[in-house]
């Protein structure tokens, strides 16, 4: 009765350090010194094709399937019925999509200039941000790919996973592809891939989020209002990523041996990994667009991944230097939503004078500290890095004390 207990927490173990990689990851990526000066590997590619940094999304959500299809079983395993656990799969779904509309409204008033109105009131402001307010995002994104990749997982067996999984990807390379674009002439999507704001799916966020036809504002992405990257029909494929996670974990979960398992995985993330760039020939990798082959290619990448962390740490017991990672893992939620919330403090909000002129806190604190002594991209880099060390101090701190907030 040991063995197999040891082997569940040092399994977990090694999931627990894969997500810890992935939020401290996101955190590192996402506040920089200043975008001006970032390594190539620290930024999105530009359109087609991928860098490091757009591997962190779908390894979360990839993350999120593996442990979706944990906890259902353990729950089952407790005597839950499958009425308990759809209710419990929309509400914590719901809750996560809640969570991410209000990061993306904090602090709920614009905190700059209102366009149209030199001297506005805080009402103006008020108001303002409710007609900008961004709709979707990272989190609503992750609420809800997993709320229906659960839901796909519960009703249905491995086989009709698979052929859900298959539906939807090819159904999406389908619809981008062959469906013509209504505001651009009727062109196929085919032909409309290579700029963001033409594909079938900017179209989708159009007509489903800006609202200005109606006097209501547009909420779409502040940095493209013609599409979003966490857009609504592109969502359609990122289910299949956590789905990708849900199947990935039914394969770790089955009594065999190590060795067996981290073959599967292996080899599993290498077909991924080619046929994802073979679908990129007629579906390019994207991750604005969340494509098909960027599906297939980041789960490839992920188990890949996944892999090799059991193989160091389950197969040959290595546990230093994984303590920093098990601690991000532990409190995702609190570093991503509490690390949204003080960026957009320090880099938005606060300000500081600097030789008579009003800049933002994060930027004096930038140029003083870092900046002053150090090449741009190496200033930007450990300003990134401090940063997460930052949070790798409050989570610890949680961590010590055994608060750990999930939803």
């Amino acid at each position: 009765m040991t063995a197999p207990a040891t082997a569940t927490r040092e399994r977990l173990l090694s999931l627990d350090i894969f997500r810890g990689m992935t939020v401290a990851g996101m955190l590192l990526v996402n506040n920089p010194g200043t975008w001006s000066a970032i390594y190539p590997p620290l930024g999105h590619a530009a359109w087609h094709g991928w860098t490091p940094t757009d591997l962190i999304f779908p390894f979360f959500l990839f993350i999120v399937g593996i442990t979706t299809h944990l906890s259902l079983s353990s729950r089952r395993a407790a005597g839950a019925d499958e009425g308990m656990l759809m209710r419990q799969v929309l509400r914590r779904g719901a809750l996560i999509f809640v969570v991410g509309l209000l990061l993306n409204g904090f602090p709920f008033f614009t905190w700059g200039s209102v366009p149209g109105n030199p001297d506005p009131g805080f009402l103006d402001r008020v108001v303002h941000r409710l007609e900008v307010w961004r709709i979707m995002g990272v989190l609503q994104r992750i609420g809800l790919a997993y709320m229906f990749s659960a839901l796909l997982t519960l009703r249905f067996s491995l086989r009709g996973q698979v052929t859900a999984l298959a539906a939807l990807l090819l159904g999406y390379w389908l619809v981008m592809t062959l469906v013509p674009v209504p505001d651009h002439g009727g062109a196929i999507g085919a032909l409309l891939l290579d700029k963001p704001s033409t594909t079938l799916a900017a179209y989708v966020d159009r007509m489903l989020l800006d609202w200005t036809r109606f006097g209501l504002g547009n909420h779409i992405w502040s940095g493209g209002r013609t599409w979003d990257p966490e857009g609504v029909l592109s969502t359609i494929p990122a289910i299949g990523t956590a789905m990708l996670g849900t199947i990935t974990a039914r394969w770790i979960s089955r009594p065999m041996p190590l060795t067996e398992k981290l073959a599967g995985l292996f080899a599993a993330g290498a077909l991924g990994i080619v046929a994802g760039q073979v679908w990129n020939w007629s579906f390019p990798i994207n991750k604005g667009i969340w494509t098909s082959s960027y599906v297939i290619f980041t789960a490839g990448v992920a188990c890949v991944t996944l892999a090799t962390i059991m193989w160091a740490v389950d197969h040959h017991g290595i546990r230093r230097g994984t303590k920093f990672f098990v601690v991000y893992g532990s409190n995702a939620l609190v570093a991503f939503v509490g690390s949204g919330i003080m960026a957009r403090m320090i880099y938005s909000i606060l300000k500081a004078d600097v030789g008579g002129k009003e800049v933002s806190l994060q930027n004096a604190i930038y140029q003083a500290a870092y900046a002053s002594w150090l090449a741009p991209r190496n200033a930007s880099l450990l300003f990134a890095v401090t940063f997460v060390m930052v949070w790798y101090a409050i989570l610890w701190l949680l961590w010590k004390r055994g608060m750990f907030i999930r939803i």
